[in-house]
């Protein structure tokens, strides 16, 4: 063993670095596995390593599941890594902008249903393409179904009619 592998020389990187940078390329390679089918097929990825992704998927074994993963890190290290994670930032970032306006959409019904008409009126200021009185009858079945402990038909039928305004 030379004891001079964790010595930085001129332009080549320690053993240390390169074991990072390897094990940074296997983790990429973990995230590839986990994704979504349709969010998959938009990366940039060489047949071979395509292949190696779906192969994991099907893998149930957890030693064979290691022994893929290991197989998909040293493709990675083959592979020009910088367009896929360029790309998966961007599926990152769609990603959170659906969720974040799931998440408001939600609000906005809970409000609707339980302020009724004051949240009425500024819903309408901000989408004033609304149907008001379809609105309206929404909100007050969702807004009777919940007092009555029934389940929430309406409520997801307000929640669906909001998503086609935005």
């Amino acid at each position: 063993m030379d004891l001079n592998d964790d010595i930085p020389r001129a332009g080549v990187p320690s053993k240390s670095q390169r074991k990072r940078e390897v094990e940074a390329l296997q983790k990429l390679g973990e995230e590839l596995v986990r994704l979504p089918e349709s969010q998959l097929a938009a990366l940039p990825l060489p047949e071979q390593l395509r292949d190696a992704v779906e192969q994991a998927r099907r893998i149930g074994s957890h030693g064979a599941l290691k022994r893929q993963r290991q197989y998909i890190g040293r493709l990675m290290r083959e592979t020009d890594t910088q367009s896929i994670r360029l790309k998966l930032d961007e599926l990152r970032g769609a990603d959170k902008a659906a969720q974040a306006r799931f998440r408001q959409l939600e609000r906005w019904r809970d409000r609707l249903i339980a302020e009724g008409d004051a949240a009425l009126g500024e819903f309408l200021t901000q989408n004033p393409r609304a149907d008001h009185q379809h609105l309206r009858r929404l909100m007050r079945g969702a807004a009777r179904d919940a007092a009555a402990g029934r389940p929430p038909r309406r409520a997801r039928e307000l929640f669906r009619y909001l998503q086609t305004l935005t």
